[in-house]
């Protein structure tokens, strides 16, 4: 197989999302992740807040992400369709908040 030309930087809490996946989803997700990563912008374009970030569809499932300089993919969620937009609103809203300290 021909190694993908981009990177992808996975957070832990997503990684450990994937990794306690049902395997068959599992496998849904890897092969997914390899389609993205051979071709970036074949995920849908997000819109309004989340505008910059791409979904990708597994079925039910969907894996959003951003293209980052430098040949690189940042993952930001996975999950079902039903709540991960809401749920990726709500992360990138937290790590664009100034910390409480």
């Amino acid at each position: 197989m021909k190694r993908p030309v981009h990177q992808l930087r996975v957070p832990a809490d997503v990684a450990r999302l994937i990794q306690n996946l049902h395997p068959g989803l599992k496998r849904k997700v890897r092969g997914a992740l390899e389609q993205i990563l051979a071709n970036p912008h074949s995920g849908k374009a997000l819109k309004d807040e989340l505008e910059g970030l791409r979904s990708f569809r597994i079925g039910r499932f969907r894996i959003i992400y951003r293209i980052a300089p430098g040949r690189r993919i940042d993952l930001v969620a996975v999950g079902p369709r039903a709540i991960i937009y809401e749920e990726t609103y709500r992360r990138i809203t937290k790590m664009l908040r100034p910390s409480d300290q």
